[in-house]
């Protein structure tokens, strides 16, 4: 097998350096290069450039324009909730209690019956107060008469001074068991009243730690729970140095606050206001117990609850918002692209400052003729040529 079939790129390079030099040794080596590989193919000028790439083509990127308004300017706390009112439901009375009327973890209202104790010993009690009561009625009333005769036989001499001042203190002696015996009337019919337990404010009952047919004695045996749900209290305890905003804020008026739950920052706040603001400062922390009241009517938050609590103490005109998700990152620090000249991409370093929903302040690296590409973001770097679309808001408006 030839030189040029078995390596033709060699071969070839091989014969061309001959074919420079072989008048140079022998004229039938020159004649044999220039017919296996005409020289004047070598010494041709070179064939015209390759083509250049065409131009890259735009890339499509939604922006958005640099949005100048006022800022919200909020304190962040972690926060816990608190029951306004709780309460543990004791009976007054001993008995067996008789019924319980609600359910373990029912919601009820203020005046809701919740448990019924037998009251039978109560009305026998009764029954007696009001015969006693009876009795020294008729005692008091046959005294009275005897007095009023004592003072006519008195005034005709007929009667001792010391035998009136006798029916007078008996008179008073038995108006005095009168009074006794209303009081223990009173306490009887209390008794019976006492054996219906109701709910003294709106609330959620708990778990029921008494049967039916528990034996129930008065000021000891614990039925049930009682706590209020709507409002509720979420303390937290904001630093020494935030105390000169929030008294600034309530300077000015109501200081408004919102609650969310953890895992459901989308979800619809909570919301209420500041309502206490203690008088001394904690020293080991460096804090002040604080307390917002919020609206609860759909007992959602439960008392211990942890939420997050965002607390309203101003604003701040005239700040420069892009959308948080245009944001980057590096070893830098933080970056947006925005449309630069001929509708290339540029990468602008900025500052950012508080976030107010999707938007995030940014307080250098930007004015408010800047665009800013917001989508297709992992397509792109500074350099690239870019067709700006309108956003989904502009599209939905047209």
């Amino acid at each position: 097998m030839s030189l040029l079939k078995r390596r033709p790129f060699a071969s070839l390079l091989t014969l061309a350096v001959l074919a420079g030099g072989a008048s140079l040794f022998h004229p039938a080596v020159r004649t044999y290069v220039e017919a296996r590989l005409p020289l004047g193919d070598l010494l041709a000028p070179p064939a015209a450039a390759t083509p250049a790439a065409p131009a890259m083509q735009a890339m499509p990127v939604p922006v958005e324009k640099v949005a100048k308004r006022t800022l919200p300017v909020y304190l962040d706390y972690p926060a816990r909730t608190e029951a306004i009112q709780s309460v543990s439901l004791q009976a007054k009375v001993t008995g067996y209690l008789k019924e319980r009327v609600v359910a373990d973890g029912a919601d009820v209202k203020a005046g809701d019956v919740l448990y019924v104790i037998d009251d039978r010993d109560a009305r026998t009690a009764l029954a007696e107060a009001q015969a006693q009561l009876e009795r020294d009625t008729a005692q008091g009333d046959y005294l009275r008469s005897s007095l009023k005769r004592g003072e006519e036989l008195s005034q005709k001499g007929f009667l001792a001074k010391d035998g009136f001042d006798q029916r007078t203190s008996s008179l008073r002696q038995a108006e005095a068991a009168i009074a006794i015996a209303r009081a223990a009337v009173e306490a009887a019919e209390l008794d019976i009243e006492r054996s219906t337990i109701r709910a003294p404010f709106a609330g959620r009952v708990g778990r029921s730690a008494a049967s039916v047919g528990t034996l129930v004695t008065s000021g000891q045996t614990v039925l049930n729970t009682l706590v209020q749900l709507d409002p509720v209290y979420v303390a937290f305890n904001p630093a020494e140095k935030e105390l000169a905003a929030i008294k600034a804020a309530l300077g000015k008026g109501e200081v408004t606050a919102e609650i969310t739950l953890p895992g459901q920052q989308g979800s619809k706040p909570y919301a209420g206001k500041l309502t206490f603001i203690d008088n001394r400062l904690d020293a080991s922390t460096g804090t002040v117990a604080a307390r917002a009241t919020i609206a609860n009517t759909a007992f959602d938050l439960l008392p211990g609850q942890y939420v997050h609590l965002r607390l309203s103490v101003g604003s701040q005109p005239d700040m420069l918002m892009a959308p948080q998700v245009a944001l980057g990152s590096s070893q830098l620090g933080k970056f947006v692209y925005v449309v630069g000249k001929d509708s290339m991409v540029e990468q602008r370093m900025v500052e950012v400052g508080r976030t107010d929903g999707n938007q995030i302040a940014i307080l250098s690296g930007l004015t408010e003729k800047d665009l800013i590409i917001s989508g297709n973001l992992q397509k792109i770097w500074p350099g690239v040529p870019v067709q700006p679309l309108p956003t989904p808001e502009k599209l939905a408006s047209r």
